[in-house]
This record gives structure tokens, C-alpha cells and sequence, in this order.
């Protein structure tokens, strides 16, 4: 059952080689193009959670990230390279390993792209707020956070009334409105097929990278090294609560995604077997050593140890009672630690008397995270539609707007999911469920690519892992292991989340998957910019989409 229904390689290869895509691009240009995918987010918007549950370890926790994506990306590049089409790992599991893994893959990656969109529009709504108060202009708590929300939710479920949770009851928002709204304007914007070009989005990654650049330039000089004591205050971690910095590298996982950009360029790229390893290991390279500069310079100059309770206990990222002790601290008069900070780069630079840098950092970060959002939330309803195209979802999942030649359908759905969940929970647990998600997609990567070379090994492959059977054993283990160092409620979310999918599957998909009715067409030629009409290949049936 596990690898019956596999969809044909050679159909999905035979669309792909119609696209005539010309060999361009060289080693240095898949570099570059790698770092300006990686670059931004996690950055922005994680390292403040980093910190809480590393302190200064967290520089550990950016290697370890690092080399799991690195390892992750080179199996990638290879059915990347074989199957150069639009679906993602969900297509190529499904190439590979059958429907039923595909449709968990592409089940996964909701998490993914809708709760990794929510992480970064919840980031963004905190550099906004952060930058009007320096401006003056105070947003509400009330609609700004849900901090007070959630810490009422925990005493309803029987939590104790610590005065950290009654102090964020007191201080606390119930919903964050401008996380809602970007979510929102992304939606209309992809509804109405408005997407950015590749000159703004160029701009965008040169915002950020001056950004980060003036960060590293103003506060790698004043370093203290008695910051960085105690180095690993967490230690390795602890596997239940998400501590330590192996905790922290699961998270930071989070500010890695988006070197597939590079994978999937390999079918455009002049002699792949040389330059994808060094477009993959390069842009993570410099991704990597980008961060450990800019964490450095946060935890030399103001310090990154993390805070705990008045009883000396640990306190997880963005719990209620993590929100009310911060606020506890601040209200005393103290400055506010960087653990506690929600904008933590601008913070760092108004520490250290850089407030008009502080500011423009903000600005660019207020500027550029949107682009995130909206490509994350692309990616998902493209990998809903390739879904729905193959009749493992609703047909009307991929009706197209007859006007604007969108999937408008499941663009709002996506778009409902990503503003819910924006507009309650923090930063820190949606990076980390989105993550959740991402680890498992990219472990069945890694193992698709050791089926692949069992089942079909004198297959073409334009580009093939190196040292494979070290390789992608070395990915798979890699993602269990930051798996299992996210805390308990994020791998359940995806335990739960995938025992929906699974549900959904076995009562609706299996029966109306087109693959298992024995219908031939193959849709990813146009899954990533559906027309108004798609001619059916020849000898292809299309009656499954009247499901």
C-alpha cells in the first residue's frame, strides 16, 4: 500500500523536457541566487527565541542548522535535477514512493508554507509596532499580541496562577491585527495574480543584506567577550521542553528554508554535477557565516542569557508565562533583556545608542518580510493545486478565477488557515510547527533519492548526490534529531496534523486519486502559473476533474 500507486516518472519527464529550459546559469549565480532565498527571516524575526533557548549557544544551534539543511539540499538537488517540475517534495515522492507518502509530504507541508507564512507575518507585525512606537504612536497590546488570550486559555485548562501568568493576563493582547491584515493583503494580492518581479525582489534581498551588514558594522566592535558566559547555560537540550541549542537549531531551522530555490534550478544550470554542490554549499555557507556574525554581535554587546521564572525555572519562548515575565521585568525598570525583545535586531541597536539605525533596520525588515509571505503562501496553494489536479483534493481546489486566472479557491483557504493561526499564537511556535513539517519533508527527500537508486539506478541524473548512502542517511537522521529537539507541542501538532490527513485521505483522495483510476494526465507543466485552460496531453483523460 506504502509504494503502490506511483505516478509515471517518465510522463512527469517527458512534460518537463517540453519546456526547453536553456543551461545558463553557473556557480557563482546559483550562489548568489541560494543567498538571497535564505537570507531574511529567520534572522529577523527568531533570534530573540535563539537566545531563550540557548543563550549565546545559540551560534551552535546556526552550524548544526547549517549542516542538516546542507546535507538535505544535496539529496534534493539530485530528484531536483531529475524532476524538474512545479509540486515540490511532493511530486517527487510521488514519482518515487507512492501516493500515499506523497500525499503525507504534501499534507506536510500546510505546516510548511500556511504556518511559516503566519510565522513571518507575525514577525513582521512586530517590527511594525516596534518601529511606531519609536516613532510615537503607541498600537494597542490589546490588538497587537495574544498573549492575554492565551495565558486566560492556560488558567482555564488548570494552570497554576504564577505571577508570571497573571502578569501576562494583565499585560497581554487577545489577537494581532497587523498580522492578520498583512495576511490578508498577501491573499487579495495572490487572488488577483499580482506577484513581484524578479527586479523587486532583488531590491528586497539587497534591503536585507544592507540591513544585516550595517547590524554586523555597528556592533561587532563593541563585543564584550564576558557576554558569552555562560556559553551553553541550556546545555545539549532536552528533548521534551525544546531547550538547549539543539532545541535552538531546530528552530532556527526556520531561517534556512528556501535553499530548494537552488535545487530546482539545477535543470538551468551549466554542468550541475559541479555547480549545484557549490551554489548549494556556498549560499549556506555564506548564509551561515552571516549569522553567527549577527549573533555574535547581539550577544557581545547586550547579552542573550536566557530568562526564568521567580522559582529559577525554565520558561519557554513565547509562553504566557514567558510574555509575563518579560513584562514583569520591564515594568520594574530594567532594561529589557534580548530574550524578551520581539524585534531583537532593532533592539540590540537602540541598546547600544544606534536608535536611528535601530529604526532603518526595522524599516527594512517591514519592508521585506512581506515578499516572504507572500511567496510562502504561493508555494502552498501551488502545492494544494498540484493536489487537487490529481484528484487527491476537491476539483474546485483547482478552478482557476476566470478573471484573474488564479486559484482563488485555494488561495482564500490557505489564506483562512495562515490569518487564524497569525493572528494567535507567537512567532516562535509557529516557526517551530512549520518546521515540524519541513523535517519531514525533507527526511522522505533523502529517502526517495536511496529508493531511486535501488529501484531505477541507470535512471539520467543531471546532477547525483555525492557519497550518497553517506549523505542522505546523514539527512534523514539530521531532520529526525531536530524533530525530536522541537518541544512536545510542536511534534504533536504534526502527529495530529498528519492523523487528519490521514483521515482525509483513506475517506476522500484513495478512492478519487487519478493515478489509482488510471488516468495518465500530468499537470505540473502548469502547476505553478495556472492558465485559463489547460490542453490535455495527448491520449489523456480528463473526467476525474467532474469528482
Amino acid at each position: 500500500m506504502i509504494f503502490d500507486r506511483v505516478k509515471s516518472l517518465d510522463a512527469i519527464l517527458a512534460t518537463a523536457e517540453k519546456k526547453g529550459l536553456h543551461r545558463s546559469l553557473g556557480a557563482f549565480q546559483l550562489t548568489m541566487l541560494g543567498v538571497g532565498a535564505v537570507i531574511g527571516t529567520g534572522i529577523f524575526v527568531l533570534t530573540a527565541v535563539a537566545a531563550q533557548k540557548a543563550g549565546p549557544g545559540m551560534m551552535l544551534s546556526f552550524i548544526i542548522a547549517g549542516f542538516v539543511c546542507a546535507v538535505a539540499a544535496l539529496c534534493y538537488s539530485e530528484l531536483a535535477s531529475m524532476v524538474p517540475v512545479a509540486g515540490s517534495a511532493y511530486t517527487y515522492t510521488y514519482a518515487v514512493m507512492g501516493e500515499l507518502l506523497a500525499w503525507m509530504v504534501g499534507w506536510a507541508l500546510v505546516l510548511e508554507y500556511a504556518l511559516g507564512a503566519s510565522a513571518v507575518a507575525v514577525g513582521w507585525s512586530n517590527h511594525l509596532v516596534g518601529a511606531l512606537a519609536d516613532s510615537g504612536i503607541h498600537f494597542p497590546a490589546l490588538m497587537s499580541n495574544a498573549d492575554g488570550l492565551m495565558a486566560r486559555v492556560a488558567l482555564a485548562f488548570g494552570s497554576a496562577p504564577t505571577p508570571d501568568l497573571m502578569a501576562a493576563v494583565q499585560n497581554g493582547g487577545f489577537i494581532n491585527v497587523p498580522a492578520i491584515v498583512v495576511i490578508m493583503a498577501v491573499t487579495a494580492l495572490l487572488i488577483k495574480g499580482t506577484t513581484e518581479s524578479a527586479m523587486v525582489n532583488a531590491v528586497l534581498v539587497v534591503v536585507k543584506l544592507i540591513a544585516l551588514t550595517a547590524f554586523m558594522v555597528l556592533t561587532l566592535p563593541a563585543i564584550k567577550a564576558s557576554n558569552f558566559h555562560p556559553f551553553t547555560p541550556t546545555g545539549f537540550g532536552n528533548l521534551t521542553s525544546g531547550t538547549g541549542y539543539v532545541g535552538a537549531a531546530a528552530s532556527i531551522f526556520f531561517a534556512y528554508v528556501g535553499f530548494d530555490a537552488v535545487s530546482t534550478a539545477a535543470e538551468e544550470t551549466k554542468n550541475p554535477q559541479r555547480n549545484v554542490p557549490i551554489g548549494l554549499i556556498g549560499s549556506l555557507m555564506i548564509c551561515t557565516v552571516i549569522y553567527l556574525l549577527v549573533a555574535a554581535g547581539a550577544i557581545g554587546t547586550v547579552g542573550a542569557q536566557p530568562v526564568t521564572s521567580a522559582a529559577g525555572a525554565f520558561l519557554a519562548p513565547g509562553s504566557p508565562e514567558m510574555a509575563g515575565r518579560c513584562a514583569a521585568i520591564i515594568a520594574s525598570g530594567a532594561t529589557e533583556p534580548l530574550v524578551c525583545s520581539k524585534h531583537a535586531l532593532v533592539h540590540v541597536l537602540q541598546t547600544i545608542n544606534y536608535p536611528v539605525v535601530g529604526w532603518l533596520v526595522g524599516l527594512a525588515a517591514i519592508i521585506a518580510l512581506p515578499s516572504v509571505v507572500l511567496m510562502m503562501m504561493f508555494g502552498q496553494t501551488r502545492v494544494f493545486f498540484t493536489m487537487a489536479r490529481d484528484g487527491l483534493l476537491p476539483a474546485s481546489f483547482a478552478k482557476v478565477h476566470p478573471r484573474f486566472k488564479t486559484p482563488h479557491v485555494v488561495t482564500a483557504v490557505t489564506g483562512l488557515f495562515a490569518l487564524i493561526f497569525a493572528g494567535l499564537l507567537p512567532v516562535g511556535s509557529l516557526a517551530d510547527y512549520s518546521n515540524s513539517g519541513t523535517l519531514f519533508a525533507f527526511a522522505m527527500v533523502a529517502l526517495a533519492v536511496l529508493v531511486l537508486r535501488v529501484k531505477d539506478p541507470t535512471r539520467k541524473r543531471s546532477f547525483r548526490t555525492p557519497a550518497v548512502w553517506l549523505v542522505a542517511p546523514a539527512a534523514i537522521i539530521g531532520c529526525i534529531v531536530l524533530y525530536a529537539a522541537l518541544d512536545t507541542t510542536s511534534k504533536l501538532v504534526l502527529v495530529g496534523w498528519g492523523g487528519i490527513g490521514l483521515v482525509v485521505y483513506f475517506l476522500y483522495g484513495r478512492s478519487r486519486s487519478h493515478v489509482g483510476r488510471g488516468l495518465t494526465e500530468v499537470h505540473e507543466l502548469d502547476a505553478d502559473a495556472p492558465p485559463v485552460s489547460v490542453p490535455p496531453m495527448p491520449g489523456a483523460h480528463t473526467s476525474g476533474m467532474k469528482d
